[in-house]
């Protein structure tokens, strides 16, 4: 279960140089071109809308001297040019933002399929999921599902949309400080006895009151708004340790509603829940100061401009329409010089989100580059092991320097006490324990029952086949696989959509799982407790099916069980016993592995 302790969120380098690692890869893959010729689009699309502004507040100018003016022929002309110009910007924007949303979604689909093939590949899934208490120094991989379903969506869109909005709030100051800065003039004032007196002048007033507008307000906007990256950072994770819990009450339903731990589990909702409420309580507290001071900041930016420029206006320098264009070209300047401002609380949520990829690119990195220790290869006479060292993910030591050989026809036990290390031997010949050192030799035709089988959920056939298609085997395959392995009630349900893995009893399901055996045909089996729910005269007969298929296919079984029954079933005994903690035990390891044959 995912940790409660927040990492920190990274800096504000570290995060620019994780979104050009995010970006870059994606106008470089095998799509770029269509990736590039998007974003051209919608940069060219910024542009244009940009334009077309500024065309509009030249029309203010023209627009308002007619009326003052009161000349009727120019204003119904500037009413039929001004339809012209909204039609133009409408159809600029409507395609920007179909644009934009298509750049969006190919990037989220490129970034989805990239990531679910780095996760998936390698067993870096299973191997993250081991880590996720043990290796703080590389990340705490929480809840990959939510960064690749929910984050790489906020990401791109994010970062689409922040991306574009600054580059067109930059354009536009661009387009608009010029002619803000001519039809500014100059103001000039005579300055107080305390600065010398003297008649001054300042050149491009009005740009500079929007300069000093704006800069006063992001830096008070900066202030009151910044422990929202922090608390969008703990939201996103304590959203998704409640649904990571409501998860797991609903994978183990059936032990939970026989243990009776409804109450317990409703606590643990509550309290998981209760932290998303009090972090969400923090930040739309926030959010309302931040609220309060942009709503002030917008509507006081409404008059701001028409009390600087009206000591011109009463004068005479300037008319209505030049006034009016005045106040549209500051508008526009201070919208840019704003954009801060603005989009604060998007900006906060987007690093956050940003900050948790991070974390998750630095784990997937860690474990491509972890070189594993275990050398496992292709063997063509059996399952081999030399100098094979089992450890804990805490780094203690189970068993080293072990040797193994199952050979043709070899029924092999492996019984020891719990928490001996059988299930991590087990795993260690799979090659999937990521600690474990030495070289490993499996058969091509291996198969692998683990103590917890997974059936996907949907038709049966899909359970049984899986991972191959159903559709590579006949009914009548799928069926005599049931009856091999004492589920003939279920023959008829193939077509079956279910919860398998919660429908069925834990007998039902290793005879379902021992099925899949039956009906793959492998001539070696690796079997971890694989019938420890089954009666005894199930398991007999089960297992001895198990053996005739493996040794009329020229292979082996390895067996983990506790029970005593299956001794019946295997000749050769691999043992682990507890190794004395004294000097005399020079590898350190905690158990040691005695092989006999009876």
């Amino acid at each position: 279960m995912p940790t409660d302790a927040a990492p920190r969120p990274a800096r504000l380098w570290p995060t620019l140089k994780g979104i050009g690692a995010f970006a870059m890869p994606y106008f470089q893959s095998n799509e770029k071109w269509r990736a590039r010729g998007l974003l051209l689009a919608v940069v060219l699309l910024n542009l244009g809308t940009v334009y077309m502004l500024v065309q509009i507040n030249e029309w203010y100018r023209v627009f308002y001297d007619a009326l003052q003016a009161k000349d009727q022929p120019v204003f119904w002309q500037q009413i039929g040019r001004f339809g012209w110009l909204a039609l133009i910007y409408i159809v600029l924007a409507v395609y920007k933002f179909y644009l934009t949303q298509i750049l969006q979604l190919r990037w989220r689909v490129w970034l989805t399929d990239h990531y679910m093939g780095r996760w998936l590949a390698h067993k870096a899934f299973y191997r993250m999921e081991l880590a996720r208490f043990t290796d703080d120094e590389h990340g705490n991989p929480d809840n990959p599902d939510q960064r690749i379903q929910e984050d790489l969506n906020l990401f791109t869109s994010y970062t689409v949309t922040l991306s574009m909005g600054m580059f067109n709030a930059l354009i536009t100051l661009v387009s608009f400080v010029g002619i803000l800065w001519t039809l500014s003039g100059s103001l000039s004032f005579t300055a107080p006895a305390f600065f010398g007196g003297g008649q001054w002048e300042i050149v491009g007033y009005m740009v500079w009151a929007a300069v000093l507008y704006c800069v006063i307000g992001s830096a008070i906007a900066h202030w009151i708004g910044r422990p929202q990256v922090r608390l969008n950072f703990q939201q996103q994770m304590l959203e998704a340790n409640f649904r990571h819990h409501m998860v797991r009450v609903r994978e183990y339903s059936e032990s939970i509603a026989l243990d009776g731990g409804e109450g317990v589990e409703r606590r643990h909702l509550d309290l998981r829940f209760a932290d998303v409420m009090g972090n969400y309580f923090n930040l739309i507290r926030n959010q309302k100061q931040l609220t309060w001071f942009s709503s002030f900041f917008s509507q006081a930016a409404i008059i701001f401009p028409m009390i600087v420029a009206a000591p011109r206006y009463f004068s005479g320098a300037i008319q209505l329409g030049q006034l009016m264009q005045i106040n549209s070209a500051f508008g526009r300047v201070q919208d840019s010089l704003s954009w801060l401002v603005d989009n604060y609380m998007a900006l906060a949520v987007w690093k956050a989100t940003t900050d948790r990829l991070i974390g998750f690119e630095k784990s997937l990195q860690h474990q491509s580059e972890t070189r594993d220790d275990l050398s496992l290869t292709e063997s063509s006479d059996g399952i081999t092991a030399q100098g094979l060292t089992v450890a804990l993910p805490g780094g203690s030591t189970l068993l080293a320097g072990v040797d193994l050989s199952v050979k043709p026809g070899d029924t092999v036990l492996l019984h020891g006490p719990s928490g001996s290390g059988k299930s991590s031997l087990f795993r260690a010949i799979s090659g999937i324990w990521p600690h474990a050192l030495g070289r490993v030799g499996l058969p091509k035709n291996a198969m692998f029952i683990p103590q917890r089988p997974y059936f996907p959920d949907g038709r049966l056939r899909d359970a049984l086949a899986y991972p191959d298609p159903a559709d590579q085997y006949t009914d009548a395959e799928l069926k005599d696989a049931l009856d091999a392995a004492l589920l003939p009630a279920l023959a008829d349900e193939l077509d079956r959509e279910d919860a398998w893995g919660q429908k069925l009893s834990g007998g039902e399901r290793q005879r379902l799982a021992i099925a899949r055996v039956m009906l793959k045909k492998p001539a070696w089996v690796l079997a971890d407790e694989a019938t420890s729910a089954l009666d005894e005269e199930a398991e007999a007969t089960i297992y001895q099916r198990l053996v005739d298929r493996v040794k009329q296919a020229h292979g082996a079984i390895v067996s983990i069980a506790h029970r005593s029954t299956l001794a019946a079933h295997h000749r050769q005994r691999w043992t682990l016993r507890a190794n004395a903690l004294d000097a005399e035990n020079g590898n350190g390891a905690r158990y040691r592995l005695d092989v006999s044959t009876g």
